[in-house]
């Protein structure tokens, strides 16, 4: 196989010492996805991402796409690269909001059992930073910090019998999630855009956090090479459909 020497090296990187079945099961098959996955997309001009930072995008995408397989597969390869364990629990928490319990628990419990074959030990410190009785207070500054001003009074927006969903929104999402410490905001809005990006269908979301990414500095530049780096486990459909949001959003 022509497997090149940089799929290779990045391949051992994220795996020492493994050797896949695949490679004896769908040898075309895997010299062109390793090469293209972990050689070109990696190494295209311009579209480059820092290796704890692709990993992290990978995660969340792959919770998105509800790859859990490959979820299992590169969770210990997105420890090596240093994500860290608490990263990757915030990502699965954060998950939860954007894709349902029903779709994230088997991520969770997939979460426990490798990193407790790392030896890391459960739980891990808590990283929750509200009480009852100040989360949507602070929910709705976090808001206010990542979409703007305008956020302020969006909780108690809307038809009165639907009213409670904006309230939710504020006090749960982003008052029990984003104001966790663990991962910061960009980090946080980085996730939640790949989680959208991967499942589709969330198109007017997707617009409004591509948006609030480019307020909080990941600008239009960075958004494409999340997407670029996302690629090979999302597929094409989903990617072009993210860029044009990320183009919308930037008009």
């Amino acid at each position: 196989m022509a497997i090149t020497k940089c799929s290779r090296e990045y391949h051992e990187k994220m795996f020492p010492g493994y050797h896949s079945s695949l490679w004896e099961t769908d040898p075309e098959f895997i010299e062109r996805f390793d090469n293209f996955a972990f050689d070109e997309v990696i190494n295209e001009e311009g579209q480059g991402l820092e290796d704890r930072t692709r990993f992290m995008a990978i995660l969340a995408a792959l919770l998105g796409c509800q790859g859990v397989d490959e979820y299992r597969a590169m969770l210990p390869a997105a420890m090596n690269f240093g994500v860290a364990p608490v990263e990757i629990k915030e990502i699965v928490y954060q998950a939860v909001d954007y894709l349902g319990i029903g779709r994230v628990f088997p991520f969770l419990k997939v979460t426990n059992e490798v990193l407790t074959e790392q030896g890391i030990q459960l739980p891990l410190e808590g990283q929750a930073k509200t009480t009852m009785e100040d989360r949507l207070e602070k929910g709705i500054q976090a808001q206010v910090d990542i979409f703007g001003e305008g956020m302020r009074e969006f909780y108690k927006s809307g038809p009165q019998e639907s009213r409670h969903i904006n309230r939710w929104l504020a006090e749960n999402c982003f008052g029990d999630f984003y104001t966790r410490s663990g991962l910061d905001y960009c980090q946080r809005e980085m996730i939640t855009f790949c989680f959208l990006a991967a499942q589709g269908g969330c198109e007017p979301q997707l617009i409004s956090h591509a948006a609030a990414n480019m307020k909080l500095g990941n600008d239009r530049r960075f958004l494409i090479r999340v997407i670029s780096q996302c690629l090979p486990y999302i597929g094409y459909p989903r990617s072009l459909n993210v860029l044009q949001c990320v183009n919308k959003a930037a008009e």
